[in-house]
Parts: structure tokens; sequence; C-alpha cells
């Protein structure tokens, strides 16, 4: 898989021209001008593309990682590939203290903070049987993917709200906190990072600050690194042929961060290429042929 323009993308029946925001070259609108972004997680993958996203449209970035070394190269290359502004910063977002002294440093460097997107997770590889899941492992994907969001939230929150109604947060869920994919602890963050998404949003509306949630499918970062053959089996099961690239999930992020979306708050935006509205996989088991059946399924009784 690439994210190269103009190549093509496998994953499908065959190899399918690339789509999504990259194919028609870098965007054009600058609605990011003066905008302070803070982004948790971003040294790579959906972080790093979100950042050179919002850097190409005018935003002022802070490129957040728990890996410093992450978070220097992340910023570096966004500032090649845009020319915008990119700075990098050690944040751990499962301490008070780090969090804190992010959001004062983007604060103190940009002059404002518009845009908080908190994109840093943990996925712990878990069994199946909950009796075998280890308590630390259950605490640790809560503590960052969740509480970290949270945390960030109430330290941005201040700031957000003196931004003249541009405030913005926007959380990177997943499908995982939608409906069944495996993996408890992290799917039970981000299903209640879904929910703190809807509470934030009702009870920040009021100053002005606006806060969406996007549930990206399957999206082809470096978490899959030597496990292509995996995402071209998972593709087959997606309606768009396709799993997600990083810069599908970052133009999605761009809409809900900008006046574009000043009347949308509260969301869970699937990104998703039609995975949470298609039984897929069963509508192939019950055909025939192999080929997505155009009938309804049997009844059950």
């Amino acid at each position: 898989m690439t994210e190269a323009v103009g190549r093509t993308v496998a994953g499908s029946a065959g190899a399918v021209p690339e789509q999504g925001p990259r194919a028609a070259g870098r965007p054009a609108a600058r609605r990011f001008d003066g905008y302070g972004v803070l982004i948790t997680g971003a040294g790579r993958g959906i972080g790093e593309a979100t950042a050179r996203r919002l850097a190409a449209e005018g935003a002022r970035v802070l490129v957040t990682d728990v890996d410093g070394g992450r978070a220097e190269a992340s910023a570096a290359r966004v500032r090649e590939a845009t020319g915008g502004t990119a700075e990098p910063l050690v944040c751990d977002v499962a301490d008070e203290e780090s969090v804190e002294g992010a959001v004062a440093f983007a604060v103190e460097r940009f002059g404002s903070l518009e845009v908080l997107v908190n994109n840093a997770l943990s996925c712990t590889p878990e069994p199946a049987l909950p009796e075998e899941v280890r308590y630390e492992n259950w605490y640790r994907d809560l503590e960052i993917t969740l509480t970290g969001a949270f945390r960030c939230s109430r330290a941005a929150l201040p700031h957000l709200a003196a931004a003249g109604g541009r405030g913005t947060i926007v959380n990177i869920g997943s499908v995982n906190g939608e409906q069944d994919f495996g993996n408890h602890a992290y799917s039970a963050a981000k299903a209640g990072l879904a929910s703190l998404t809807r509470t934030l949003a009702v009870q920040s509306a009021e100053r002005g600050v606006r806060v969406n949630l996007i549930a990206p499918g399957t999206v082809s970062t470096p978490n899959w690194a030597g496990r292509e053959a995996d995402l071209e089996r998972a593709a087959k099961l997606y309606p768009l042929g396709r799993v997600g690239l990083p810069d599908d999930i970052a133009a999605a992020v761009a809409f809900l961060a900008s006046t574009d979306a000043s009347w949308v708050t509260g969301i869970t935006l699937p990104v998703d290429g039609g995975l949470l509205v298609s039984n897929l996989g069963l509508r192939r088991v019950l055909s025939t042929d192999g080929a997505p059946s155009t009938g309804s399924v049997p009844p059950t009784d």
C-alpha cells in the first residue's frame, strides 16, 4: 500500500487507482490561517498526516508524541512537505504535568489554541478470553486512550473557549467503539471516548467549543508494518474495496476542525469505507458463487 499521488493502492479484487484526499494534490484552501493546533500521538500515521494537512492549510501545529525522536522527525517531515509551521514536543498523555506543559507551550508559542486533536492511543494485543486479560494492560489502554483524551481536553478547554468560537476538539475513535472487532480494553476505551465526546460537546457548546469524533476503520499505518497480507485480506471486507490511508482520516479532521463544520458537534463520523453499514463477509458466505449476495439473508426462525 502506498500514499504516493498517482500510484495504485492494492487491496481489492485488483489494484485500484489511488483515491482519497491526496489523489487531487495538496489542498488549495487555507482554512486554518492563524490557528494554533495541538495533536497528540503525532509522531507517525494518522497524527502525522493530520499535522501535515492542517499545516498545509495554514495552521501552526504542535506535533506531540511520547517518543521525542518520532515527534522531531514527524515535525521535520511536515515542514518539508508544507513549508508551514510544525514544532515537536514530548507529551505523555498519561501524565497531567506533561499534558498541561504541552498546552501551555502551544499557547505561548502560537499565541492561541484553536484545535485539539486527541489521537494518542494504546492498543495492547490480548487474548479473546476475558479471564486471560492482564489488568495492567486493561488499565494502560484505558489510561492512555480514554483518560488521556479527557486529560488533554480538560487542560485545553479554557484556551479553546477563548478562541472566539473557533475552538474545537476532534477525537480519534475507532469502529471498535461502535461494533465488535475484538480487543476488550481498546474497544471499551474507544466506546468511552465516543460517549465522552457527546458529554463534552453539550457542556462545551455554550463556551463556543465544538467536540466531535472520527471512527476510522482499518487504516494502513506503521502499526501494520509486516502485516501487508492482513491488510489485503481486510480490504476485501470493505465495500469501497480498500483499507484507509492516514490522509483519509486527516481530511475528515480538517473538515470537523474548520468553520465548514460550524454547526456540527457531538457526532461520531465513521470514516471506514462503508464497513459499519455492511455485512459483506456474511453476504459472501451466503452467496452461491462467492460474490456478494444481492438477496436478503434467510430468516433465522
